[in-house]
């Protein structure tokens, strides 16, 4: 199985794309793949969009999500002059601020987009300083097919059980250590709830905890579709590792949660609406 992704992610991505276009049709008109999760997040989020807006948005998420995992299988075989050429990074001057500095950034995404490439495409430009953090996959086969893609252009990838003890480990490196934060946390004892999108939504509060404890500074990227299969990581930064923070005040949660509200709404047919982002209620 794994031989045969392989061959497939080192067609050229123009041809991928044309297979992403039967898998649209496949999940949209034969599997209905989370139809039901879909329809129900996008009504919750937009009440103000009339149904035939929300059809429409419909269909526009199962053609990028379509596109998304064809983009991903690629991550297999995709060389870092072709990465750059996909990828732009707009603001790239904060992270190699922060790195000339010493500090480790914390850079905090969300499922908008191609979130894959983010950690790829950052260990193309800064060799060497692009860490992430993720969750290991419960399926062993998928879990070693992910890593490979995940780590094929350089980067490291730490559990996010690990978190903690890999910031104590190299505390004061410069590097990246990117997170997806907009994930539905487990242990809602330590979450951070806020009105995300119209409805009362937790969050990871790992991030303002790190930058707290380490004096990180905590850059939000969000990886914008210019057209298929092209990419730009536009980068923001939340705070600059030397205020002093409180970790329970949730600042930065809240900055990130109100960015990724923006984003979404600007490119609404480019985020995850399959995933359960709102099984959990306070």
């Amino acid at each position: 199985m794994q031989w045969l992704l392989l061959g497939l992610a080192r067609l050229p991505l123009p041809v991928l794309h044309r297979l992403a276009d039967g898998l649209y049709l496949l999940m949209r008109f034969v599997l209905n793949y989370r139809q039901r999760v879909v329809l129900e997040n996008l009504r919750n989020s937009f009440p103000e969009k009339p149904e035939a807006e929300i059809r429409r948005l419909q269909h526009g998420f199962y053609r990028h999500f379509a596109d998304v995992i064809v983009e991903i299988l690629k991550l297999a075989a995709i060389s870092p002059a072709e990465m750059r050429r996909r990828v732009q990074i707009r603001n790239l001057e904060l992270f190699e601020r922060h790195f000339a500095a010493g500090r480790t950034v914390l850079a905090l995404g969300s499922h908008i987009g191609n979130w894959e490439w983010i950690l790829p495409a950052g260990a193309v430009y800064f060799p060497g300083k692009a860490d992430g953090v993720y969750k290991p996959l419960h399926n062993p086969f998928f879990e070693d097919f992910m890593l490979r893609l995940r780590t094929h252009t350089g980067a490291r990838l730490i559990p996010m059980r690990d978190t903690l003890r890999d910031m104590l480990r190299l505390r004061g490196q410069p590097r990246s250590l990117s997170m997806l934060s907009d994930q539905s946390p487990g242990g809602l004892e330590q979450t951070y709830w806020t009105d995300f999108l119209h409805q009362d939504t937790p969050f990871y509060t790992g991030a303002d905890k790190l930058a707290a404890q380490f004096g990180c500074p905590v850059l939000y990227v969000n990886i914008v579709r210019l057209r298929r299969g092209y990419y730009e990581i536009v980068v923001e930064e939340l705070h600059d590792g030397q205020t002093p923070l409180d970790k329970q005040a949730h600042v930065v949660t809240e900055q990130f949660a109100r960015r990724v509200e923006r984003d979404i709404r600007a490119q609404p047919a480019d985020y995850l609406w399959s995933h359960r982002r709102w099984k959990h209620k306070r």
